[in-house]
């Protein structure tokens, strides 16, 4: 059930409205400006369109466009005019926000940021993107792990950016830390169709989680977003589907956390975030608590090394215009900020 995308809300409900938002061209202060407008403005129409909405959620992308501009001149900051434009946007229309931002980082590469500024206007979760899709994307990788938080009408929240939820890893990390719901914003393009709609699905059904995802969509002239508002129960079937790519559609859907929680306490078949730390329970007392998996020891010991490692062709940025970087993960490179 989605409530008819939301018009009809159960007490324990939550209403989602995800942007399929025009893509943009974004290359000056000015028109950084003009856009951040546009999506104060998105925020009044969500709110006209869905009384009963709670959450409206922006794509990747949504404020710079595609071109992968690093000009220190657009990127945002916390404190800066943008953030608190979204954030009064919010208060005034009493509805959580989810919003995408490129960060100013002062020791290195932007990073790519998304945000949950809560109905009274406070940022409630900020998290930078683990996974930049490479080579393409020249963001600095996220350092500060998955956030989850206590979301509109008490479900439990995350956020991962586009490539993110290519890695089941990043759904799994999720829903360990109690997401119910997980937000999956992306400027992904028509190629990436097909993979966007079966792991959004594989996502919710592998965690018994809702996943709640938009990419941006239309052409900025040069790239064509796909837009693909989608909506997945816990079970992995579709809620909702934005399958005409129409910009600035917003696709609306019901979810309904308290069911999420039923099913991971109830469910025997299939409970898989629960059986993957108790293997085999039905013929040892709780199951087995170990860790078989080579991949995993090994990413945690600072040993991954794939078995082809050295066949691998694709290992820096420049087959797409970027330098190669001379700096490792953790050593800073101080810049200085615009003024």
């Amino acid at each position: 059930m989605n409530g008819l995308g939301g018009l009809n809300r159960s007490t324990n409900g939550v209403v989602i409205g995800l942007v399929q938002l025009q893509l943009p061209t974004v290359a000056t202060p000015a028109e950084l400006a003009a856009q951040t407008d546009r999506i104060v403005g998105m925020v009044a129409k969500a709110r006209a369109n869905m009384p009963t909405m709670d959450l409206v959620v922006f794509p990747e992308y949504a404020l710079h466009g595609l071109s992968m501009n690093t000009d220190p001149a657009i990127m945002c900051r916390m404190d800066g005019p943008e953030v608190a434009a979204f954030s009064a946007a919010c208060a005034e229309h009493r509805i959580w926000g989810c919003f995408s931002i490129m960060e100013f980082n002062p020791h290195g590469n932007p990073y790519n940021v998304g945000l949950v500024i809560d109905d009274a206007g406070a940022v409630q979760l900020y998290y930078r993107k683990m996974h930049p899709w490479v080579p393409v994307e020249p963001w600095e990788p996220g350092d500060g792990g998955i956030p989850v938080i206590d979301g509109p009408n008490g479900c439990r929240l995350g956020l991962i950016i586009c490539h993110d939820g290519m890695f089941p890893e990043m759904a799994r990390e999720c829903a360990y830390k109690g997401a119910e719901v997980m937000l999956r914003t992306a400027g992904y393009t028509a190629p990436m169709r097909d993979a966007w709609r079966f792991t959004n699905q594989s996502n919710s059904f592998c965690n018994l989680m809702v996943t709640a995802s938009v990419c941006m969509s239309g052409s900025d002239g040069t790239f064509d977003s796909m837009g693909e508002g989608m909506v997945c129960n816990f079970d992995g079937s579709v809620i909702a589907h934005g399958t005409s790519g129409r910009p600035d559609e917003i696709i609306t859907a019901e979810v309904r956390p308290d069911l999420v929680r039923e099913a991971r306490a109830v469910w025997g078949p299939e409970n898989n975030i629960y059986q993957l730390g108790h293997r085999g329970f039905s013929a040892v007392r709780g199951g087995a608590g170990d860790c078989p998996y080579t991949y995993m020891t090994d990413l945690a010991a600072g040993l991954y090394r794939l078995p082809w490692e050295s066949s691998v062709q694709v290992t820096d940025g420049t087959s797409c215009g970027l330098p190669a970087p001379t700096r490792r993960y953790g050593e800073s490179d101080i810049r200085e900020a615009a003024e």
